[in-house]
């Protein structure tokens, strides 16, 4: 597809690794895609504060490449707190204060693997080694949780779920809720591993489903099955 300049122009503004401007660049280009920068534009226009800041909105495809993913997490939208989105899902910046759902997953991954939790909350580390951290939406309103939902942002990360099921093979799907099964449901199940339990957050986590799901040794055991090598959950300090 040869590009006019304006194209082009509006591609080069959005901060994703190559590999997925390549494979998404239809829907950037796409009147969706508009819509939704115009929404944002008016957000910010409006004075609201949006979270992540708009550099680390797309983090989690600079971090992890469409050819490195291994395995994708997939939360709902970002965090709503000062300091703490970064544009990865179930992540907090350092300095920041785990948040529940995390200290859960942390708890979890403690008893899968018998790993140390970290003292922080930043999955940057993850992210690098092929974790996806996805979430269906990608920005929200400062306090406002769940107030961009309904705004573009679920066509886009259906679209990147259609990717990876299209173009990789054996990457595990970790779908928490109710929610991410949802979505997940795009996943085809002969290519790729999924694996579901209940949302880590303390209500839904405390009701059951979610502790015991093993997803960390799960997701390892099935790539070292394939040839793939595993994760590190370990974060260093």
């Amino acid at each position: 597809m040869q590009l006019t300049e304006a194209q082009q122009q509006k591609l080069d503004r959005v901060q994703l690794d190559s590999s997925w401007k390549d494979k998404l660049q239809d829907f950037l280009l796409s009147s969706k895609m508009d819509q939704l920068r115009a929404f944002l534009t008016a957000q910010k226009h409006a004075g609201k504060v949006v979270y992540p800041p708009s550099q680390l909105i797309f983090n989690a495809f600079q971090l992890t490449p469409l050819p490195q993913v291994k395995v994708v997490i997939l939360g709902q939208d970002p965090y709503h707190g000062p300091n703490q989105a970064h544009g990865l899902s179930f992540s907090v910046q350092k300095g920041v204060a785990v948040p529940p759902s995390l200290r859960n997953i942390f708890h979890e991954l403690s008893t899968d693997l018998s790993i140390k939790p970290s003292l922080h909350g930043d999955l940057t580390q993850w992210a690098q080694q092929g974790v996806l951290l996805l979430n269906s939406v990608l920005t929200v309103e400062a306090g406002q949780p769940t107030s961009h939902q309904k705004q573009g942002w679920e066509d886009f990360t259906d679209h990147v779920i259609d990717v990876i099921n299209e173009h990789t093979s054996n990457v595990v799907f970790i779908l928490w809720g109710a929610y991410a099964q949802r979505k997940g449901q795009r996943v085809d199940r002969e290519k790729h591993l999924v694996l579901t339990a209940a949302h880590p957050s303390p209500l839904a986590a405390n009701r059951g489903g979610f502790f015991g799901c093993k997803a960390f040794s799960k997701s390892n055991d099935y790539l070292k099955s394939h040839q793939i090598a595993e994760i590190n959950w370990q974060l260093s300090p």
